[in-house]
């Protein structure tokens, strides 16, 4: 974990939050690569789940939402975990992390109580402080796709089953144990609602979990890596009848990734009761009813964490990302192989405008070719295209694969259908 968290921020993948003023807890940025990865990775989550699929809509709802949202979805009330704290070191930790009966930082056993804290952020709207409003961050995206339900309804008029997707930054301010990007305050989420009759639950439940599964395993990870977990009784979310985990063996362990969660009618019927807005689904033969709902959920900025450590590899002379080149921040890096040649640096100059037009491509002339090399290892960097003196000559550039170390003579008119076949 450590050598991962250091060639993160090394890289330019993710950086701490607040650095230069000694940082904020359980805050971070992304840098030039890992603001690639993550929307890379957004954007092939809304490829495979909403352009791919003829009844997914997507949706784009405000972070901040009426207070009642979340009075009506029980967020205000149930959203909670529990916590104890160390009276010798002041240490607070959930009770369900909290692994044997000794503090992990002192090594103490001498806990407060058990209390319960909600996990919403509090805000407030207005300027004039006596007049100010109280808001909440959300603390998921879904309530903003249940509470657009009707307008989906009045302007598409879809037919069950039928889902609502959306993905976008949420908050939750809760306890994390400093893993990284895996447990934040701030943290991109990608979910959808999928809205279909009660009858056909389980056999739905079943589909989106394989769809789950599939999605992860098409990212390229390791399938030895991945389990499924079911939530038990105590533990399910107050909306939950099923939920399972779709768990991926970090550094520390087993630990959630992916979720799909049976949410039965819950959300749809508390916003009708206390909106007084009429949100049922009017079905062919003219019955009206609430649908159920099944919600697979993606924590993407876990995700961006879960490539890193899966795609992480140590060979004799060099570190590497193997990232799957669909993912990975740039696609190609162009550069001379002298930088104080300028006849080759025109002509690379040229090859990196061309392919940058249709590929992710970063220009690289710092060091010798060696470095430069390592450098795009450690970045994920699939390809790497080297001009050289006999470019010039023959029109053909060096071509050399980031997981093989295969260097291939290409000519140059032939590079972006070479890596477009790839990808």
């Amino acid at each position: 974990m450590k050598k991962v968290t250091a060639l993160a921020k090394r890289r330019g993948f993710i950086f701490p939050g607040s650095e230069i003023y000694g940082g904020l807890a359980n805050t971070y940025d992304y840098g030039p690569l890992g603001v690639e990865l993550l929307r890379n990775l957004r954007n092939y989550w809304w490829h495979f789940f909403v352009t791919t699929r003829e009844n997914i809509y997507g949706l784009e709802t405000s972070v901040l939402m009426n207070p009642k949202v979340w009075e009506a979805s029980g967020h205000t009330q149930s959203f909670t975990d529990t916590l104890v704290e160390c009276k010798n070191c002041h240490q607070r930790q959930r009770i369900d992390q909290l692994v044997g009966k000794n503090c992990p930082s002192c090594g103490k056993s001498d806990w407060t109580e058990p209390s319960k804290f909600n996990l919403l952020f509090q805000t407030h709207i207005g300027i004039v402080a006596k007049n100010q409003s109280l808001a909440y961050l959300r603390g998921e995206t879904a309530q903003g796709m249940f509470v657009d339900f009707k307008n989906i309804l009045d302007t598409f008029s879809p037919k069950l089953p039928f889902g609502l997707a959306q993905s976008g930054k949420v908050f939750r301010n809760e306890i994390t144990t400093g893993q990284q990007v895996f447990r934040t305050l701030e943290f991109d989420l990608a979910e959808f609602e999928y809205f279909i009759e009660e009858k056909n639950w389980e056999k739905e439940f079943e589909f989106w979990k394989e769809e789950v599964e599939r999605f992860a395993l098409s990212l390229g990870v390791n399938p030895n890596k991945l389990k499924w977990r079911n939530h038990d009784k105590k533990e399910l979310a107050h909306y939950s009848k099923r939920t399972e985990d779709l768990e991926y063996k970090f550094p520390f362990g087993f630990k959630e990734w992916f979720a799909c969660a049976y949410r039965t009618d819950y959300d749809l019927k508390n916003h009708m009761a206390k909106s007084g807005v009429d949100l049922r689904y009017t079905d062919a033969q003219g019955k009206k009813f609430i649908p159920h709902v099944i919600e697979p959920t993606f924590g993407l900025s876990r995700s961006l964490l879960v490539l890193l450590i899966d795609a992480y590899t140590e060979e004799k002379d060099r570190i590497v990302l193997k990232l799957h080149p669909k993912l990975a921040p740039f696609k190609v890096a162009v550069f001379p192989l002298l930088a104080n040649k300028p006849e080759l640096v025109k002509l690379a100059r040229k090859i990196f405008k061309t392919l940058s037009q249709k590929l992710a491509t970063v220009w690289d002339g710092n060091g010798n070719i060696g470095k430069r090399y390592r450098r795009q290892d450690e970045a994920g960097t699939p390809w790497c295209v080297t001009v050289d003196f006999d470019s010039i000559k023959d029109g053909s550039v060096t071509v050399r694969d980031r997981n093989t170390m295969a260097q291939t003579r290409i000519k140059i008119d032939q590079l972006l259908l070479y890596f477009e076949e790839k990808l």
